[in-house]
């Protein structure tokens, strides 16, 4: 028996040309005495050309999955937005106008004449969405509850025939964006695993709640395994009587909710919205039906065990380790829908009020008058309202979302997390975060060497008073910041709250003016000009003050013939911090460094902080 010819085949075909020509030299070098009519017109060339044109089709088709495989590549609007929502990028269908509205009420007057205050007994707290109208006829509604209790802007609204104050105006801010509210009921029957539910317009922007027949609400989260959310509660004493002290700078208190009633939202092809539910199913408690010392190991004599049972792994799937199914219920969907360019709409055109609703309408006071006086406008024109992404955007976004990753890894990403907390939780002025460590305590001398501690991070804050001045975080916003990066911290960071060291400085200069100018107003302009560069949203934790960028700032004030001295000197006690600093010691080459322990610079009385002189030349 001869030993078979091994044939040459050609693996790197692509179209239905090179198939055929291939095809061809194959037969010609492997079978010339077989076949060797090769003309276009004779039956053998007619399977060598439908072979080529087979081969072609599944070449393209080979192509064309891999590449709709991959996100930066992907083409067709379904792959794209299934894999954009597989990294965890929720694509957005339309975007919605927004802006801040300001809204009014009127309030009686309490005492008179110089004792006149507002009577905030009369004050009201507003639910969130309220529905709202344009001028051209384009829905809005708001984003958070308005609390008129809680630091309004006060100003006189009417004075009565004896000059005493009747009624005073309160004005509130906040944001509202475009959207038509809509809602829609489903039933359900028998539980179904990961049963799903579709919205049906297509131009659905988000959903506001999802509620059931007992008034259970059902929470939205990225992923069905995501078993907390965050929720916030009234900062009253009812709710917590040690930190409603500070309600005026924190008017909720930000706590994690362990719910097992939660969804998923999904962006379809057709541009419809589908939310999916968990899968459990059980109505058996988790600890029945999955490892527990109560039922595995070594447990307590009169606890029942199970040790030698075989415990399935799909009981996983029937908890509500991803959230359960609803069943014989009926969910009410609440959700908005538009996002256009036209919905931008122009400045005081959010006028008309289609529905409002009250959270204090069991009050002792009639506030029927208050209610009448509620008025809004917007300040500011409405902007944001575009279409849907496009596919190029929608790519991109995805691949940096799956960059992010929604973890705070680095430190510039818990600074941002925690500049990005909402300010209903309170407002951060400055943040900075540095590694922990540790004195060595084994070590006697002085002074004793410092331990980097790898596992923990040590985050600095600071907030601003009425004034705008630097003052420690309260108890209620340390609290809030805590709960709200504990979602994104990494499991082996440690996060330290602390407040930053504040040192109060004060500035004396010299100059000497050119001819002709006067020395007056060449002085103040200096003194603007120090005043702009050391103000409390220049400074930054840690951040030294260059004197010689201040000697060049002041020597280019118009009418400055040159800068003759600048000193810089702590100030402490009083009504400035206790901190003392040596000021002198601490600047090297012209920068004034801060101190080992982290601190910020703060000139706390800008008048009188800065002082300077003109010398004749």
């Amino acid at each position: 028996m001869s030993d078979l010819i091994k044939k040459d085949v050609k693996y790197l075909n692509k179209d239905f040309s090179q198939f055929r020509q291939n095809l061809i030299s194959f037969a010609k070098n492997y079978f010339p005495d077989t076949y060797n009519d090769f003309n276009e017109s004779s039956p053998g060339m007619m399977f060598i050309e439908m072979a080529s044109y087979v081969g072609d089709v599944l070449s393209y088709y080979t192509d064309q999955s891999f590449r709709e495989s991959m996100l930066s590549s992907a083409q067709e609007n379904s792959n794209v937005l299934a894999l954009s929502q597989l990294f965890g990028y929720k694509p957005k269908l339309n975007s919605p106008a927004k802006t801040m509205l300001d809204v009014f009420q009127l309030v009686i007057a309490s005492g008179s004449g110089d004792n006149a205050r507002p009577d905030l007994n009369y004050a009201l707290s507003i639910d969130s969405n309220i529905e709202l109208e344009s001028e051209e006829g384009v829905k809005f509604r708001t984003i958070n509850p308005i609390d008129f209790n809680n630091s309004p802007d006060v100003s006189v609204y009417e004075i009565d025939s004896s000059g005493n104050i009747s009624r005073y105006l309160l004005k509130k801010q906040v944001e509202v964006e475009s959207g038509e509210i809509k809602t829609l009921t489903f039933n359900f029957n028998e539980p179904k695993p990961y049963d799903k539910i579709i919205l049906p317009d297509s131009n659905t922007i988000n959903i506001i709640d999802v509620t059931d027949t007992l008034g259970n609400k059902w929470y939205e989260v990225d992923y069905l395994a995501q078993d907390t959310i965050f929720e916030d509660i009234a900062n009253i004493p009812f709710n917590d009587p040690d930190i409603s002290i500070h309600r005026s700078t924190v008017p909720y208190i930000l706590k994690l909710r362990k719910t097992p009633r939660r969804f998923v939202t999904r962006l379809r092809d057709d541009n419809q919205i589908e939310l999916q539910f968990g899968s459990g199913l059980s109505v058996d408690h988790d600890e029945e039906i999955i490892p527990n010392p109560r039922n595995v190991g070594s447990g307590l004599d009169y606890l029942r065990r199970t040790t030698t049972d075989s415990i399935d792994p799909a009981n996983f799937l029937y908890t509500s380790t991803y959230g359960i199914a609803p069943s014989n219920t009926t969910l009410t969907v609440r959700y908005t829908v538009g996002g256009a360019i036209s919905e931008n709409v122009g400045v005081n055109s959010i006028t008309k009020i289609k529905n409002i609703s009250y959270i204090n309408e069991t009050t002792n006071v009639d506030l029927s008058d208050s209610k009448s006086s509620v008025a809004v406008t917007n300040p500011q024109p409405a902007i944001g309202g575009k279409s849907k992404e496009n596919i190029d955007n929608i790519k991109q976004n995805a691949m940096a979302a799956f960059a992010a990753q929604n973890r705070a890894i680095t430190r510039e990403d818990y600074i941002t997390r925690v500049y990005s907390m909402p300010s209903r939780y309170g407002s951060v002025a400055k943040a900075y975060i540095i590694g922990d460590s540790q004195i060595n305590t084994k070590d006697t001398t002085y002074p004793s060497d410092v331990i980097d501690n790898p596992y923990a991070l040590n985050l600095y804050l600071l907030a601003y008073d009425s004034n705008k001045l630097f003052v420690e975080p309260n108890q209620a916003l340390k609290e809030n910041i805590r709960t709200y990066i504990s979602q994104y911290r990494m499991l082996t960071d440690a996060v330290n709250i602390k407040t930053a060291f504040i040192i109060n400085l004060a500035i004396n200069f010299e100059i000497s003016t050119r001819p002709n100018y006067n020395s007056n107003e060449v002085l103040l302009s200096c003194i603007s000009k120090l005043r702009t560069l050391l103000s409390c949203d220049r400074m930054q934790i840690n951040a030294p003050i260059d004197i010689s960028a201040l000697t060049v700032a002041l020597d280019q004030v118009d009418g400055v013939q040159s800068v003759i001295n600048l000193d810089i000197y702590n100030k402490a006690g009083g009504s400035y911090s206790n901190n003392k600093y040596n000021v002198q010691g601490a600047i090297r080459n012209s920068i004034l460094y801060p101190s080992l322990d982290p601190c910020i610079f703060e000139i706390k009385y800008p008048n009188n902080d800065i002082r300077g002189k003109v010398t004749k030349p």
